[in-house]
């Protein structure tokens, strides 16, 4: 029987791993007729293909480039914003972006989080109180990383409902660009929001600097270099979408993974110790990107087919972290697993620039669910994105008690 490769089918969002199992073994390099586009599933072939500097990220700009005159009008601060994201550049915009963004946005900053990831933490999983039927995604996965990113980058928390509204109708675009010209046009509205929303966040910076990310980007500058006033807006957008939108899935998808294999919930449990190998073993299990994109520059020879220049590719991140190929017994989750990283956050320049902070927010949020609620059980069915990209949920129902 021949693969059908459908992305939005229920099913196949609810549970992609059988198919993508078929894909490895059967059809590892699949041209989807569907979606017009290469479907990469092992393991080599998606790191390869993240190494490969032949793969263009500038994925959007040829796109806008194709689109009618009227239609791309109709997006205009969605081409002006995210034309400008490093996610969507080459080298050398890609390494000015990336060089100047880490100045601020590093290791350090990130690990310097850790008491208000504890502190907000504590917070939410106390303001679910006594409540024994509870959406995780409304009440800790959702707002938890979205609340660490504001305070990263000054925004006040009383903003959180704005910031994830905008957010959430910005992600109808960036999730997929198969869509309506009504989620278009709600995207677009979001995008003129957030950027009108941060543009006056980096006026009152410029006047009256405060000690947070956003106050160091405004006033940036290294060589003679410093970030022009739509990459600052940009900047910010990409990093509070991106700094809550995949770690919300992270989270989500954690605790329901531990939910499968109960005995690994109990040994996160009884061994505080194993937070940091449990976070990475439940990023490689079921990750919160499906997947990147990229285009063909060069033509290429891969399992016999030929991807042509122009052409666009589907790296499928979390296929790759559950090819048997890299992976023993790939479909349990192990939280002492050990073995080749799992590449979830990508690899190589294109390397998720917040993935520390993803990391860290797991290693404490993840054992504290699962420490402070000694029965979580399904209340429901879960309502899963429909995104090539994002892999996670929109509502999680869960049963909960102390």
């Amino acid at each position: 029987m021949s693969i059908d490769y459908r992305p939005d089918d229920p099913a196949f969002l609810a549970d992609p791993f059988p198919l993508y199992r078929r894909m490895q073994d059967e059809d590892p390099a699949y041209w989807s007729p569907r979606i017009k586009s290469w479907i990469l599933t092992r393991y080599a072939d998606v790191k390869a293909v993240c190494l490969d500097k032949d793969m263009s990220s500038d994925r959007l700009r040829p796109f806008f480039a194709s689109m009618p005159g009227p239609e791309a009008a109709r997006i205009g601060d969605i081409i002006r914003y995210l034309s400008l994201w490093m996610v969507f550049t080459d080298p050398p915009d890609h390494t000015r972006l990336r060089r100047l963004t880490s100045k601020v946005f590093n290791l350090k900053s990130m690990r310097d989080m850790r008491p208000n990831i504890e502190e907000l933490t504590a917070w939410l999983l106390a303001e679910i109180g006594d409540r024994e039927e509870i959406d995780f995604i409304a009440a800790f996965a959702g707002p938890l990383p979205a609340l660490v990113i504001m305070d990263m980058l000054g925004v006040p928390r009383g903003e959180l409902a704005r910031v994830k509204r905008m957010s959430d109708d910005m992600a109808l675009f960036i999730g997929s660009s198969r869509t309506s010209p009504e989620k278009y046009d709600i995207a677009e509205s979001a995008t003129q929001e957030m950027a009108g929303f941060f543009r006056a966040m980096i006026a009152d910076r410029r006047a009256t600097p405060r000690p947070d990310l956003l106050s160091e980007l405004v006033h940036l500058e290294d060589d003679g270099d410093r970030l022009s006033e739509d990459e600052l807006v940009a900047t910010c957008i990409l990093l509070l979408f991106a700094g809550h939108e995949t770690t919300t899935n992270h989270l989500a998808n954690s605790i329901r993974s531990l939910l499968g294999f109960p005995q690994q919930l109990d040994k996160l449990r009884a061994d505080p110790g194993l937070a940091a190998r449990a976070g990475e073993e439940l990023l490689r299990y079921d990750g919160p990107s499906g997947a990147q994109v990229r285009i063909v520059q060069v033509e290429h020879e891969l399992h016999g087919k030929t991807l042509k220049a122009g052409e666009r590719v589907f790296i499928m991140l979390n296929a790759a972290n559950r090819d048997p190929r890299a992976y023993p017994d790939p479909d349990r989750v192990d939280l002492e697993r050990d073995g080749v990283p799992h590449l979830t956050f990508g690899f190589g320049m294109h390397i998720c620039l917040g993935f520390p902070l993803a990391r860290l927010e797991g290693e404490i949020a993840i054992p504290a669910v699962a420490r402070h609620f000694r029965r979580i059980e399904w209340a429901g069915e879960p309502e899963w994105i429909n995104s090539m990209v994002f892999r996670g949920m929109k509502r999680m129902p869960l049963r909960v008690s102390r």
